[in-house]
């Protein structure tokens, strides 16, 4: 009995080992909490698309008291969508703290919002470097680049089209029509380089309450309000947080939409393309980068070698791959630098490529010894950071390298041999000619 216990947990432990693989990004579980259940079918048209692109999604009531992220030490996990705006308090061992840390750990989370976002909400958003308006009643209201409808009359049902410039982030194919969104908006602090603005307001709107006229300024205004952002942790894990659960929902997804101002009237709405696309880069179908075959050798050799001296010609190459979805591709760039390191950079080089996902570069070692590092620091929007290390020492000379005769030596050469013959003639004239 004992053994067929500890071979079921070893099983176990293999099954919950199998998550996030760099080998295979997109074979991944997710966990879905929502505030309801009906949520799952209004917003039908998302999940499936995820599901069909081989996700394997799990429904859960936000305050499920048998919700558990990681058993024995290991995360059930590989991502998490938050569709549950107004949870006070999220089921079972599940906080705040617990989804910080699941984000810490190299997972993926997306997290919606709208009106009424509850204070775990926005402490999840604001520990992610985004902040909500303060005012709890607050919804973005543009009175220019509103969404003309029969039935919206506050100007809160938004038609956005200020894109972040990103291919990597929302896909090489334009998109084609406005989003509807309809919620609360952000601000980012501008210093935080790992937050990126995807869908910005207008310089048009503002935050505030639709019923009640504005008795002070609004604290967010113009393009400084962000309706939706993405981070990209130092860990590489991906965060989306949107100030509108509508905008992931089937009804909008299948609104026409025409903006106000334009005589365009779109059949269907952008939200569609823009939530798949910018899904497919949150959890890692683009722009997730892997660097293999890391080699450097002396020039003219094929064996990599456990020192260099000094002055050494060498060679450093490596493979840098793209996942596209289904496939590794070869990554193609202009701007992938190695650096030969010792307290600070004594060789940078950009690399060269052939296109086909090679990068290769060759240098001369410097005239110094001591402990080096090979050293790639890639990073650039959208994409995963790449940090490569590799350690290699480098010693001087040895008594018996040195060249016998150097050439920038024979100006003390001739004054050594002029002083021997001198001294020479010097002795023969004061010994035989008194």
């Amino acid at each position: 009995m004992s053994r067929a216990l500890a071979i079921l947990s070893l099983l176990l432990l293999a099954v919950l080992g199998n998550a996030f693989s760099p080998e295979n990004p997109t074979d991944r579980k997710i966990l879905v909490l929502l505030d309801d259940l009906s949520i799952k079918s209004s917003h039908s048209l998302y999940f499936q698309s995820l599901q069909t692109r081989g996700f394997d999604l799990d429904f859960k009531l936000a305050d499920d008291p048998k919700i558990a992220l990681q058993r024995y030490g290991q995360y059930l996990y590989d991502a998490l969508i938050l569709f549950s705006p107004s949870i006070d308090s999220l089921g079972g061992s599940l906080n705040a703290a617990s989804i910080l840390d699941f984000v810490d750990s190299g997972h993926d989370l997306i997290l919606a919002a709208d009106a009424s976002a509850s204070d775990l909400i926005r402490e999840i958003a604001t520990e992610c470097g985004v902040d909500f308006d303060e005012d709890q009643s607050a919804m973005v209201i543009d009175h220019t680049s509103f969404a003309v409808s029969d039935t919206e009359g506050d100007h809160t049902l938004i038609a956005g089209d200020d894109f972040i410039q990103s291919d990597v982030i929302l896909g090489k194919e334009k998109i084609k029509a406005p989003v509807l969104f309809k919620g609360i908006g952000h601000s980012v602090n501008p210093a935080n380089s790992l937050v990126l603005k995807v869908l910005s307001a207008s310089p048009s709107a503002y935050s505030a309450n639709p019923k009640s006229k504005l008795s002070t300024p609004p604290t967010l205004t113009g393009s400084a309000i962000s309706l939706v952002s993405v981070v990209q942790a130092r860990n590489n894990a991906r965060v989306l947080i949107s100030g509108s659960l509508s905008m992931f929902s089937n009804r909008f997804f299948r609104s026409g939409v025409q903006k106000a101002g334009s005589t365009i009237n779109h059949e269907k709405s952008g939200n569609e393309q823009f939530v798949t696309e910018i899904s497919k880069w949150v959890f890692h179908e683009r722009g997730h980068l892997k660097a293999v075959n890391v080699r450097h050798h002396k020039v003219g050799e094929a064996d990599e070698p456990s020192i260099y001296r000094i002055n050494d010609d060498l060679e450093y190459s490596l493979e840098i791959y793209e996942w596209s979805g289904t496939s590794w591709e070869p990554y193609v760039a202009d701007d992938v630098q190695v650096q030969f390191y010792m307290m600070s950079p004594y060789v940078l080089k950009t690399m060269s490529t052939d296109q086909k996902g090679v990068y290769y570069t060759s240098f001369k070692v410097p005239d110094v010894y001591g402990v080096f590092q090979f050293k790639v620091e890639y990073e650039k929007l959208g994409v995963t950071s790449l940090s490569l290390a590799k350690q290699i020492p480098v010693r001087p000379f040895r008594h018996n390298e040195y060249e016998r005769f150097i050439t920038a030596a024979f100006p003390y050469y001739g004054a050594s041999f002029s002083m021997m013959g001198g001294f020479f003639l010097f002795s023969l004239v004061y010994l035989y000619h008194k």
